[in-house]
């Protein structure tokens, strides 16, 4: 394994490439021989405004682990494509993005290979690079190394690259020169030493991930720490394998352990033996690939393949959407095609249903449930705090309700069950109650009035309680005021939560309000006896 990081940054040995009959280029060709680990960055003029083209990669880096026999040091290479003619190094930089046997590392790397690609195009070297694999983005082992250590999942999070060697490495990437004038010639040596140090942290990260991928998994390199199942096997059962019986009878019979593990370590050496033709498989790479990397790109491997619409800048993506638009109506005006109600709702007795309105009420609308349960109708809503719109649909079509919302969205869902949606367009409650009878044609009637639980939907007792037992049911539960028991009133308790109403003023300014509100409507006469109970 390479030196912890902050041990050897001091050993970082860069190389300018210029020329391709450098001998630089002789290193970069030999070092992309041997490395199974490279690190790649790139670099170019910023853009302050949208331009018509891509801009012009001027400097690519990278940083390339070498084999053990080569030591630990990490040489950079700064490939200057300004200067350097970029048909020599075009084939064999497509060799080694596409190679099995060199696993590339990258921070966002999709973005620069974009740009990468144009470049070379742009020199007659088509069509440019559109694979990277395998690939190993530094966020994802972030995320990997941040879920090991607070012991769960975390989302992916932006995090800079300077950010995040802090926290790993310890040490300060300095960004001053990102934006810096990466055209000019000759760079100078700041510039020289950031560049080789965004490829070169690299594989520092990827050194700290592979130490946690063995300690995880007790996964060593030397034969010897390798602990197959066989370890633990008994003499008896290791004697009955034939393919093992010549290394049990060439060793010498002392203690019945050192000849198990005569036979775990052939199986070890078989294994590793068995790995070595996926290692050799390219001819570019003489170099035998790390059985941890092998684990790594085996599990964690990705890889970045770019597609026509990749190679376009932005602003030919937004124009290319203005064009599509007039061919195809936008969202905002497939949203207005199926923003009402085409009917007949799921109650209705011709799809079976029992003719009683069952609405649902997003969070958008939970004050119209309210309103609707005052004046009589069924009105749920979700069970859990935050649904997302799949859960409310499946709720909405497995209670036969109508989904009532002021969320454009879900309209564009393609999971929607046909006339289970309604988007409310009133914004105040009572305008929004009208909508949705006028809407779904709902009779109203004057003993529907406060006829369901305002706090659970649920419905009333049917037989009133009297004082002695309201306050029985609402020991613990509800206090009922000292003043009501002198009136000689009726209580009325729900079904469901056990929530008790009574005739009291609130209860007839509510009955009141709804009987102006239901007047616009002209569906409830100007005069109301209810005898249903509204409590607070």
């Amino acid at each position: 394994m390479p030196e912890p990081p902050r041990q050897r940054h001091w050993k970082m040995k860069i190389h300018l490439v210029s020329s391709s009959d450098s001998p630089e280029f002789s290193f970069l060709t030999q070092a992309l021989t041997v490395s199974s680990l490279i690190g790649l960055d790139a670099e170019w003029k910023p853009t302050r405004t949208h331009q018509p083209s891509l801009p012009a990669v001027t400097l690519l880096q990278i940083a390339c682990r070498l084999s053990d026999d080569d030591g630990d040091e990490c040489p950079v290479f700064l490939i200057d494509l300004l200067s350097i003619p970029l048909s020599p190094i075009w084939e064999m930089l497509r060799d080694v993005f596409v190679s099995p046997n060199i696993l590339k590392l990258g921070f966002r790397f999709k973005q620069d290979l974009v740009y990468l690609s144009s470049t070379f195009c742009s020199h007659g070297c088509d069509p440019g690079f559109d694979k990277v694999e395998p690939y190993l983005d530094i966020m994802s082992i972030y995320t990997f190394l941040q879920r090991k250590q607070t012991g769960r999942r975390t989302h992916k999070e932006s995090k800079s690259l300077a950010n995040i060697c802090d926290e790993l490495l310890g040490i300060s990437l300095s960004k001053e020169l990102q934006c810096s004038d990466w055209s000019c010639r000759p760079l100078t040596e700041e510039q020289k030493i950031y560049a080789a140090m965004d490829a070169l942290c690299l594989l520092d990260i990827c050194t700290i991930f592979e130490a946690k991928i063995l300690k995880q998994d007790h996964f060593f390199h030397r034969v010897s720490e390798l602990h197959p199942p066989h370890l633990d096997m008994g003499l008896k059962v290791i004697l009955k394998m034939p393919e093992f019986s010549n290394n049990i009878l060439k060793k010498s019979f002392c203690e019945a352990s050192d000849m198990i593990r005569a036979v775990a370590a052939s199986e070890c050496l078989q294994v590793i033996h068995a790995m070595e033709p996926i290692s050799r498989s390219s001819e570019n790479n003489a170099g035998l690939m790390d059985v941890s990397l092998l684990k790594i790109i085996r599990e964690y491997g990705e890889r970045i393949i770019l597609n026509e619409s990749d190679r376009k800048p932005k602003s030919s993506r937004k124009k290319g959407k203005k064009k599509s638009s007039l061919e195809m109506p936008s969202k905002e005006k497939r949203v207005e095609i199926l923003d009402y109600w085409r009917g007949p709702p799921p109650w209705d007795f011709s799809l079976g249903g029992d003719g009683f309105p069952r609405f649902l009420c997003d969070v958008m609308v939970e004050g119209l449930a309210k309103h609707l349960r005052c004046v009589g109708i069924d009105a749920a809503v979700p069970y859990s705090k935050k649904p997302d719109a799949r859960q409310l649909i499946e709720q909405a079509h497995r209670e036969k309700r109508v989904l009532l919302t002021r969320d454009a969205k879900l309209l564009r869902h393609d999971y929607v069950i046909k006339n289970q949606v309604y988007r409310v367009k009133s914004l105040l409650k009572n305008e929004q109650l009208l909508e949705v009878i006028e809407t779904f044609e709902l009779k109203i009637s004057e003993d529907q009035l406060m006829s369901r639980c305002t706090k659970c939907n649920g419905r009333f007792i049917q037989k009133p309680l009297t004082t002695e037992e309201a306050v029985e049911a609402a020991k613990g539960f509800q206090i009922i005021p000292d003043c009501l028991f002198n009136k000689n009133l009726e209580f009325w308790q729900c079904m469901d939560c056990n929530q008790l109403y009574w005739e009291g003023t609130q209860y007839h300014n509510a009955v009141q309000k709804f009987i102006d509100v239901c007047k616009l409507n002209e569906q409830l006469s100007s005069n109301v006896s209810g005898h249903w109970n509204y409590g607070p």
